[in-house]
């Protein structure tokens, strides 16, 4: 299966193709649309793009992280616009679409919820076997970590399941009986 991680942002939007079961890396990159004025050329150019990506790379499904409350309502205003070009790349190319909370997605990658972006772009690395020369922008590691999530989510269940197996079940305590009296 082909995943297309997308980190939305107004001024770069990050994007990763990978492809499973392996995790194998495909393409990265960032949509740039900080030269553009703010509004409807960088919302055009953020939506031209990802249909041009899903055509060239055929995902299967695209990975998207879900939204959250901001500190600064313009910031969020901003962040739904970019997110809503990329809910509607996937609409149009007849993708599925999955959403995840940065902290699942930091969970999944890096192993703790609360990971920075330097460990997230370090487990993104080590886990997609990348060469140190291949040069990764923080929104493409970002966007490559959603997709991985997305692949991840598939495994973990069964991890659970398999090591349930075979390890055998705890002792089971009992209670030490009282003697009457």
């Amino acid at each position: 299966m082909r995943i297309l991680g997308v980190d939305p942002g107004s001024a770069v939007c990050g994007y990763g193709v990978v492809e499973g079961p392996g995790a194998r890396f495909v393409t990265a990159g960032t949509i740039r649309c900080a030269s553009l004025a703010p509004g409807p050329g960088r919302l055009r150019r953020i939506h031209e793009n990802l249909l041009a990506i899903i055509d060239e790379f055929s995902p299967q499904a695209l990975s998207l992280e879900r939204h959250f409350v901001a500190a600064n309502v313009q910031s969020a205003f901003r962040l739904g616009e970019a997110r809503a070009m990329a809910m509607l790349a996937a609409a149009e190319r007849g993708l599925a679409m999955f959403e995840y909370p940065p902290n699942e997605v930091k969970l999944c990658v890096a192993g703790h919820g609360h990971a920075d972006k330097a460990q997230v772009k370090y487990m993104v690395r080590k886990t997609l076997n990348l060469d140190p020369s291949i040069d990764l922008a923080d929104d493409a590691a970002d966007a490559l970590a959603l997709a991985l999530c997305h692949l991840g989510r598939g495994r973990v269940p069964n991890l659970v399941e398999a090591i349930e197996r075979i390890r055998p079940p705890a002792p089971r305590r009992s209670r030490p009986r009282m003697a009457p009296q």
